[in-house]
């Protein structure tokens, strides 16, 4: 994938994201997914600040993708951040892919699960060590599994 524009590399197709994307339709999708999962996963959209449930959620476990089930972070990798969203030191590079996301007037890198090309947030370059990366994330987006 080019991250420049977001369009496979030669020999890549876009349905190598994931099965789950490639399988279901936008109707399967807003029957599996709540109307804010779907606004999320689907249409790259944004909770508001503060809203999520995974904010200040602090239990032993792992965060999956609410759109497929899909490992995505590990609890021992949460941190305060302090920005709204759940934040997230390091993620497995396998988990997510990330994209140059234009919109709204600025220059972000959007954060997708790899296995169902859903949107889950966005990752900057002014998290904790020992990554120095902060994966904001929209709580409608993950699901929780305790250990």
């Amino acid at each position: 994938m080019d991250p420049e524009t977001d369009t496979p590399s030669s020999g890549e197709s876009s349905t190598e994201r994931g099965s789950d994307s490639a399988e279901k339709s936008d109707a399967e999708w807003r029957e599996e997914l709540t109307d804010e999962q779907y606004r999320i996963l689907r249409e790259a959209g944004t909770e508001p600040a503060f809203s999520g449930e995974f904010v200040d959620h602090k239990a032993d476990g792992r965060y999956t993708c609410a759109g497929c089930g899909a490992t995505l972070f590990d609890s021992d990798t949460k941190f305060e951040s302090g920005c709204g969203w759940p934040s997230f030191y390091d993620v497995d590079d396998a988990r997510v892919t990330t994209h140059v996301d234009t919109s709204h007037g600025m220059r972000r890198t959007e954060v997708r699960c790899a296995n169902c090309d859903g949107h889950l947030g966005h990752v900057f370059e002014d998290g904790p060590e020992p990554t120095g990366k902060r994966f904001c994330i929209n709580s409608a987006a993950l699901e929780f599994d305790d250990e």
